[in-house]
């Protein structure tokens, strides 16, 4: 099988520098390489045929990027010794050639802040591009010391979307050799719309009976992983930020339905990245072929 890469959105950022740091730590576990990308952002401009580069970014800033690329594969090289490195530096439009080479990675892996073509990344386009329409899980690392021991957290509705996020989140557990938290959240209808019958134990637990089905599976597979399982009644949005609380990772599909409707361009996705208390990863697709 192809080995695909790690591909690590890189800047020379703080935030670049802990993305990067995360994927060399996830290389050593997996043995995949690490691709250290720096791309430069040109601004364009309509011109009379189609649009065209306003700012293209000179030889001194290219070799500049060159320099800081080269710099942090030494350094990685000095603490990852095993993990094979590699640096390239490309120019155009971030979320496109990021989008595209994530084709042929089997993770993608982005800081919380950065600078030059990774501007503003939470903020602006290019975290929501890339995790909408990347061919692979990616990760978008909070600056945050991960927990020794914390369990790796899942978010599941049922969703398509969220059995990838699940299957990864199974297997992120069991590489990391620890516990895995599935959380369900549930918001009940106002008491002026309930039923006379409604019984909000019954349901909780209805809830609870269909999650632990749909689990039944994956738990016969990743014997060796401890699952723990949580219902929980309120927003889903507050509900995941509060169980990325020690943990090591939070995994969610790139879209849901009920309490994740939307979930990348509504109030979940925001709250989580710009909140949770861990790194986030957003699967919407799985690589096809990987070691």
């Amino acid at each position: 099988m192809t080995t695909y890469p790690i591909l690590v959105g890189y800047d020379g950022s703080a935030g670049a520098r802990a993305a990067l740091g995360w994927a060399l730590d996830e290389g050593a576990r997996t043995g995949a390489p690490v691709t250290a990308m720096f791309v430069f952002e040109w601004l364009a401009v309509a011109g009379p045929i189609a649009p065209g580069p306003r700012n293209w970014p000179d030889r001194g800033a290219r070799e500049d990027a060159q320099k800081l690329v080269d710099t942090a594969v030494a350094d990685a090289f000095q603490t990852h010794p095993r993990v094979a490195v590699t640096g390239e530096v490309v120019g155009g439009s971030a979320a496109i050639i990021l989008q595209e080479r994530s084709r042929e990675a089997r993770l993608m892996v982005l800081g919380s802040r950065g600078h030059g073509g990774f501007a503003e990344l939470l903020l602006g386009s290019t975290t929501v591009a890339v995790s909408a329409h990347a061919h692979c899980p990616v990760v978008v690392v909070r600056g945050v010391d991960e927990p020794a021991g914390g369990p790796v957290v899942a978010g599941v509705d049922g969703s398509d979307g969220a059995l990838l996020a699940l299957r990864y989140a199974f297997e992120q557990a069991s590489a990391r050799g620890t516990g895995l938290r599935v959380v369900r959240a549930w918001v009940p209808p106002l008491p002026r719309w309930r039923p006379v019958d409604y019984d909000l134990e019954e349901q909780a637990t209805a809830e609870r009976v269909e999650l632990d089905e749909l689990l039944g599976s994956w738990r016969a597979k990743y014997p060796q992983v401890e699952v723990a399982v949580d219902v929980l009644t309120g927003p889903a949005g507050k509900v995941m930020v509060d169980a990325t609380r020690g943990a090591q990772l939070v995994v969610v599909g790139s879209r849901g339905r009920g309490g994740f409707r939307g979930l990348l361009l509504g109030s979940i996705s925001q709250q989580l990245l710009h909140h949770a208390h861990c790194p986030v990863a957003v699967v919407r697709e799985l690589p096809s072929a990987v070691d």
